[in-house]
């Protein structure tokens, strides 16, 4: 299964506790509550179940999905 801008958003809610229609793919993700664990937690999981690749400190100086999407390749 092939990692979308949809199932990053339902992954970054389900570490929040979120609904994924409140998760913006344009807004800073810690402004929502993700904190560092977090981010690492979900690029591990990416990793692990979609051949992401990309590093933590990457993602952490652009916390939006939309730009975690282009850093990662993946499509809506």
């Amino acid at each position: 299964m092939a990692l979308t801008l949809e199932r990053m958003r339902a992954d970054v809610a389900d570490a929040l506790g979120e609904d994924p229609r409140d998760i913006p793919v344009d807004e800073n993700l810690i402004d929502y509550g993700l904190d560092s664990v977090r981010v690492m937690a979900l690029l591990e999981r990416w990793r692990r179940d979609h051949g992401a690749e990309a590093d933590f400190a990457t993602l952490a100086e652009r916390p939006a999905l939309e730009a975690w999407a282009a850093l990662l390749g993946v499509t809506a």
